[in-house]
Protein backbone atom coordinates (compact mmCIF):
# COMPACT_ATOMS: atom_id res chain seq x y z
CA UNK A 1 0.00 0.00 0.00
CA UNK A 2 1.18 3.55 -0.85
CA UNK A 3 1.30 6.69 1.54
CA UNK A 4 1.33 9.94 1.67
CA UNK A 5 2.30 12.78 4.02
CA UNK A 6 -0.17 16.03 3.68
CA UNK A 7 1.22 19.02 5.18
CA UNK A 8 -0.95 22.28 5.77
CA UNK A 9 -0.09 25.67 6.88
CA UNK A 10 -3.28 27.72 7.69
CA UNK A 11 -4.43 30.45 9.88
CA UNK A 12 -4.32 29.65 13.27
CA UNK A 13 -7.85 30.81 13.69
CA UNK A 14 -8.76 28.01 11.66
CA UNK A 15 -7.16 25.66 13.74
CA UNK A 16 -10.11 24.09 16.03
CA UNK A 17 -12.54 23.86 12.81
CA UNK A 18 -9.84 21.88 10.54
CA UNK A 19 -9.21 19.70 13.94
CA UNK A 20 -12.76 19.19 14.26
CA UNK A 21 -13.48 18.49 10.59
CA UNK A 22 -10.40 15.88 10.37
CA UNK A 23 -11.82 13.82 13.16
CA UNK A 24 -15.66 13.83 11.93
CA UNK A 25 -14.13 12.52 8.44
CA UNK A 26 -12.10 9.52 10.50
CA UNK A 27 -8.63 10.94 10.21
CA UNK A 28 -7.09 9.11 13.51
CA UNK A 29 -4.13 11.36 13.86
CA UNK A 30 -2.03 13.93 13.01
CA UNK A 31 0.28 16.77 14.73
CA UNK A 32 -0.42 20.23 15.05
CA UNK A 33 2.60 23.13 15.21
CA UNK A 34 3.06 26.55 15.32
CA UNK A 35 4.82 28.03 12.49
CA UNK A 36 6.22 31.44 12.10
CA UNK A 37 6.83 31.86 7.86
CA UNK A 38 5.76 34.62 5.54
CA UNK A 39 4.58 33.93 2.11
CA UNK A 40 1.86 35.85 -0.21
CA UNK A 41 0.83 37.51 3.35
CA UNK A 42 3.68 39.00 5.23
CA UNK A 43 2.80 41.48 8.80
CA UNK A 44 4.33 44.59 7.63
CA UNK A 45 3.82 46.44 10.92
CA UNK A 46 6.39 43.44 12.39
CA UNK A 47 10.25 44.13 11.74
CA UNK A 48 10.65 40.65 10.39
CA UNK A 49 6.95 40.80 8.44
CA UNK A 50 7.17 37.12 10.30
CA UNK A 51 2.98 35.55 10.61
CA UNK A 52 2.19 32.87 13.15
CA UNK A 53 0.25 30.18 11.55
CA UNK A 54 -0.65 26.36 12.33
CA UNK A 55 1.04 23.85 10.38
CA UNK A 56 -0.59 20.01 10.17
CA UNK A 57 0.73 16.67 9.84
CA UNK A 58 -0.44 13.92 8.65
CA UNK A 59 -0.02 10.78 7.56
CA UNK A 60 -2.04 8.63 5.50
CA UNK A 61 -3.22 5.97 2.99
CA UNK A 62 -2.76 7.66 -0.88
CA UNK A 63 -6.38 6.73 -1.53
CA UNK A 64 -7.79 8.70 1.40
CA UNK A 65 -5.12 12.13 0.97
CA UNK A 66 -7.54 13.83 -1.27
CA UNK A 67 -10.23 14.10 0.91
CA UNK A 68 -8.08 14.93 3.54
CA UNK A 69 -6.77 17.76 1.45
CA UNK A 70 -10.57 18.76 0.53
CA UNK A 71 -11.40 18.93 4.00
CA UNK A 72 -8.88 21.23 5.43
CA UNK A 73 -9.56 23.26 2.13
CA UNK A 74 -13.04 23.72 3.16
CA UNK A 75 -12.25 23.85 6.60
CA UNK A 76 -9.62 26.50 6.50
CA UNK A 77 -10.54 28.76 3.55
CA UNK A 78 -11.23 32.42 4.56
CA UNK A 79 -10.51 33.95 0.96
CA UNK A 80 -8.04 36.05 1.70
CA UNK A 81 -3.91 36.35 0.99
CA UNK A 82 -2.57 33.96 4.19
CA UNK A 83 -5.29 31.31 3.82
CA UNK A 84 -2.32 28.99 3.86
CA UNK A 85 -0.90 26.45 1.57
CA UNK A 86 -1.19 21.91 1.53
CA UNK A 87 1.90 19.71 0.20
CA UNK A 88 0.98 16.34 -0.25
CA UNK A 89 3.99 14.33 -0.97
CA UNK A 90 5.12 10.40 -1.35
CA UNK A 91 5.90 8.35 1.69
CA UNK A 92 8.41 5.26 1.30
CA UNK A 93 7.87 3.61 4.11
CA UNK A 94 5.88 4.18 7.55
CA UNK A 95 7.15 2.40 11.07
CA UNK A 96 5.93 2.05 14.40
CA UNK A 97 8.64 3.12 17.28
CA UNK A 98 6.77 1.10 19.96
CA UNK A 99 6.82 -2.68 17.78
CA UNK A 100 9.61 -1.70 15.63
CA UNK A 101 7.69 -2.64 12.72
CA UNK A 102 6.30 -1.28 9.58
CA UNK A 103 2.96 -0.19 9.42
CA UNK A 104 0.95 -2.47 7.40
CA UNK A 105 -2.25 -1.22 5.25
CA UNK A 106 -5.20 -0.22 6.93
CA UNK A 107 -3.23 0.61 10.09
CA UNK A 108 -3.50 4.31 9.75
Amino acid sequence: MNYKKVIAIFRCDSCEKVERELQEIGVHGFSISKVKGYGEYANLYSNDWLVTHARIEIFTEESKADKIVETIMEAAHVGMEGDGIIAVLPVEKLYRIRTREEVKPGEI
